[in-house]
């Protein structure tokens, strides 16, 4: 993912230039006679705290060490070299992939991986080495998140620098890609960004114009967001100054849906810039449920279990965290964002969301 403080030329040549001398300091110790080590932090779980300076979690100082020497770091060692040349001619080329293209194209050179979670692995292991992100590299995710509402964007990328287009410009809204990611943003009457974690309520939000009557930019998430759209909801917030407040089902993964958009996720310790530690879970709530008398399903076992884990879980220490986990404890119910419906399909527009926002300081 580009640093806003770079052009897309310098992010490149940035990336390009770690990329050189990892190959090269691998060289120069084959040169000398040495059989090759690599260095890289740990991500183990020991190894993984949460910063309230950064407010979100990040690696330690340990750090693991793979050697040839070693039989057993041979495959590994001979995968992240691949991957390094493979990500090389991506970024050199200006071209994508997806991570599922990854694991396919290891095979036409004879580097097999077991599985596209071994290929995922050694590409963040490769993010730890460069401090760079996949996205860095040029490859993604399937893109699944959307994006509409008023806001003019600038592309940078190949065959399309300087061409502008405004969000508001597609009825299904604007997949969050990376031409999108790495845009310019250019100007928004917007003073707010609404996440939301289900795509009926997306669209639903477009056609009763909420971009227009609340002046905001709508964002789908696609369940758990992408760290692509993490990151757009970041730029959103920190280059525009825009607040952010997310929508999601009232259950403990809505709750953390929402956390991992202000504070991250362990398995993205290693990677800075993905986080807006001032956006807000705006609901749906377990309070919620009670107040609005909304239709429920009992809570899960695996639902409880999840609950006692956010309990344990530091950035949950806070309000409203603490006491809407005690309302999920107490009531043993969980939601819908759809069951607002039960008013009418405009209720949650017209009734929830203004006064959501007003409760939250808008």
């Amino acid at each position: 993912m580009r640093r806003v403080s770079l052009t897309a030329k310098e992010k490149r040549r940035e990336v390009l230039a770690k990329l050189e001398k990892f190959g090269y300091d691998l060289y120069d110790q084959l040169e000398r006679g040495i059989l090759p080590d690599i260095i890289m932090p740990s991500r183990s779980i020991d190894n993984i705290y949460y910063s309230p300076e950064l407010r979100q979690y990040t690696l330690g100082d340990k750090k693991i060490r793979r050697s040839a020497s070693n039989i057993r770091h041979l495959r590994p060692i001979a995968q992240l070299v691949w991957m390094a040349y493979f990500v090389h001619e991506l970024t050199a080329s200006q071209k994508t992939s997806t991570l599922r293209d990854v694991f396919y194209s290891a095979q036409a050179y004879d580097i097999p991986f077991k599985n596209q979670d071994e290929s995922d692995d050694i590409i963040t292991d490769l993010e730890t080495i460069l401090g760079c992100t996949r996205e860095d590299f040029n490859v993604f995710p399937e893109e699944r998140s959307a994006v509409f509402g008023d806001l003019t964007i600038e592309y940078t990328i190949p065959n399309y620098e300087g061409k502008r287009l405004n969000l508001t410009s597609h009825p299904d809204g604007v997949m969050i890609g990376p031409a999108l990611t790495s845009a310019e943003f250019i100007e928004t009457n917007a003073d707010k960004v609404i996440a939301i974690e289900k795509g009926g309520l997306f669209t639903r939000f477009i056609e009763e114009r909420v971009h227009e009557r609340f002046k905001a930019i709508l964002v789908f998430l696609g369940g758990q967001a992408p760290r692509s759209t993490r990151y757009f909801i970041r730029r959103l917030n920190q280059e525009l100054g825009l607040p952010v407040y997310v929508f999601t089902d009232a259950d403990p993964w809505g709750m953390h849906i929402a956390m991992v958009i202000i504070s991250g996720s362990a398995n993205a310790a290693h990677v800075k810039e993905l986080t807006t530690p001032d956006a807000k879970w705006a609901g749906v709530w377990a309070s919620d449920i009670v107040s609005y008398k909304l239709p429920s399903d009992k809570l899960e076992d695996i639902d409880v279990k999840r609950l006692h884990e956010l309990l344990r879980d530091p950035r949950y220490k806070g309000e409203p965290w603490q006491r809407e986990i005690n309302t999920f404890m107490r009531i043993q119910k969980k939601c819908e964002l759809e069951a607002f419906s039960r008013y009418g399909l405009t209720h949650i527009v017209d009734k929830y969301l203004p006064q959501r926002l007003k409760d939250l300081g808008e």
